[in-house]
């Protein structure tokens, strides 16, 4: 049972791994750093390796809490993001017809390719993974568990 969680929790991490390389890569791609707002996931992803490396060299509990509240903040991104790429829509579907309203202007917004209205709901999702690959950590158990947990540690490694 504890190979399996083992097994588990290093497909969690590498499909984490994945994601915040494959969302870093296209966000600098698409230069979606030239307002402050934009740098926001770039930030998220730079701070996550950060602290998915102090945890994965540490195994603390502080590197454990990092992780956890990194993964927070994604996931509280990810509607932010939303709420972003909606009213950037809103705004240019108004300058390309001042008359448009309710329902219209709000499909045209949500269905709009640049930005797209839903894309950073891959923030959330991302946070997801990582809260997924942090619950019920072992280091979380207990003092008492952490010489027991560092020695299954060093079987991940291998």
């Amino acid at each position: 049972m504890a190979e399996a969680n083992i097994a588990i929790r290093r497909i969690l991490l590498g499909i984490l791994l994945i994601g915040l390389t494959g969302t870093g890569v296209e966000l600098l791609l698409l230069k979606h750093d030239e307002e402050a707002t934009q740098v926001i996931p770039l930030a998220l992803i730079a701070l996550a390796f950060v602290v998915v490396a102090w945890h994965e060299v540490q195994r603390r509990e502080a590197s454990l809490l990092a992780v956890q509240v990194t993964m927070v903040l994604f996931i509280a991104a990810g509607p932010l993001g939303t709420y972003l790429h909606y009213q950037a829509n809103v705004e240019f579907q108004r300058e390309v017809n001042p008359s448009i309203a309710g329902r219209a202007l709000f499909w045209k917004a949500m269905t709009a390719k640049t930005p797209p209205a839903l894309a950073p709901g891959s923030m959330a999702q991302l946070g997801l993974i990582g809260l997924a690959y942090a619950f019920r950590y072992p280091l979380r158990q207990g003092r008492a568990d952490t010489r027991q947990v560092s020695s299954a540690g060093d079987r991940w490694r291998s």
